[in-house]
């Protein structure tokens, strides 16, 4: 996979904290772009075990993002917490268009504000550097209810500077076309005309041939499996293909029946995945549907990334996973903002650096 080189020292390895973290795309892409997750939280125990099985370092907690307080945050820390900036996906079922009963009644779309509420008390306690939330771009049209407007002037009025823009992960080395939403709020500095910018797209695309082209065939599920039963990679597996659509060949490449049977194009990067019941994306051969190790590297997790738990459950975690590439590009022009801030700073002397978040100097 092609990545936004902007590997920075070490001293910018600032601390984050991560709501609704799911298995941990989102935090791998800022992890790749040099930050830390120290803490995250989420309420689905297969993908916190997931989580904590391929971050070193950090924990992800099992909390009710409703129920947390700073206090809790501290108990968990282990000291008083203060992080320096704040990511997260709330939930996006009430929003999507997928969910034809969502409506702005959905009890989840209560959770976007509750993201916010926590990202205030901590700005409280500390200032923050930045907060970053995705979702799905379906949030700011009519299910919305103008939550992200209200959210945004509560940063606003907070001396944030916030840019809402729509990415599509294919952009950004990641064999899928999948369009999420992002709220990034920077810290502003007095004086400078400076502007946090989406980051550009890359000028290749990534293919389904070229992502799992290469890839042996993957084993059937079994009841009886563990992850050391499953040979070249413990997610290459996937469900007995039962649907006599996978014996008739009319599952050609391209192949759309609704969501149920969806079949991938080998040149072109995959639909959206958006797996319910076990419905995955059928593979190009239209003999099987994806394993959950094709669905991860459809997602752009690298090949040693495992995720934990039944086959039902990875499916879950890949599904609602960050692309981590897409997260990666947009810390690293996170990073990329606050190194033109720092460059300006500097040039205009050292009377004015003392409001400056200190990210250090860009390796890459």
């Amino acid at each position: 996979m092609a990545y936004i080189e902007a590997e920075p020292c070490a001293e910018r390895r600032l601390e984050l904290l991560s709501l609704f973290c799911g298995c941990g795309g989102l935090d791998l892409g800022f992890e790749q772009a040099g930050f830390h997750t120290a803490l995250a939280y989420d309420r689905r125990a297969s993908s916190l075990k997931s989580w904590n099985h391929n971050f070193e370092s950090g924990t992800a907690l099992n909390r009710d993002i409703n129920e947390l307080t700073l206090e809790q945050m501290d108990a968990d820390y282990g000291g008083v917490f203060r992080p320096s900036a704040v990511i997260g996906g709330p939930p996006c079922q009430g929003f999507s268009l997928a969910n034809r009963t969502g409506s702005l009644a959905d009890p989840r779309n209560k959770l976007v504000e509750r993201f916010f509420d926590l990202v205030i008390s901590l700005d409280e306690r500390a200032p923050l550097e930045f907060v970053v939330m995705e979702n799905v771009p379906a949030i700011v049209g009519k299910r919305g209810g103008q939550i992200v407007e209200k959210q945004t002037q509560r940063l606003e009025s907070r001396g944030f500077e916030v840019t809402q823009v729509i990415l599509d992960a294919a952009n950004y080395g990641v064999p899928q076309s999948r369009r999420r939403f992002f709220l990034v709020a920077v810290r502003g500095c007095e004086n400078l005309e400076i502007s946090w910018c989406a980051p550009e797209p890359f000028s290749d695309v990534v293919s389904v041939k070229q992502a799992i082209g290469q890839l042996p065939q993957p084993v059937y599920f079994d009841k009886k499996f563990r992850a050391a039963d499953i040979p070249f990679h413990p997610n290459h597996w996937c469900m007995t293909p039962k649907s006599p659509k996978f014996k008739t060949g009319e599952l050609t490449e391209g192949y759309v029946a609704k969501r149920s049977f969806k079949t991938l194009k080998w040149d072109e990067p995959s639909y959206t995945a958006a797996y319910g019941n076990r419905e995955v994306h059928v593979h190009p051969s239209g003999k099987r549907r994806l394993s959950v190790l094709e669905a991860m590297i459809i997602q752009g997790f690298p090949r040693e990334f495992n995720l934990l738990g039944t086959l039902s459950e990875q499916i879950t975690q890949v599904s609602e996973a960050v692309p981590p590439p897409l997260a990666r590009a947009v810390a690293s022009a996170v990073v990329k903002y606050f190194d033109q801030q720092q460059s300006k700073l500097n040039y205009s002397g050292p009377a004015s650096q003392a409001s400056y978040p200190s990210f250090g100097s860009s390796t890459g």
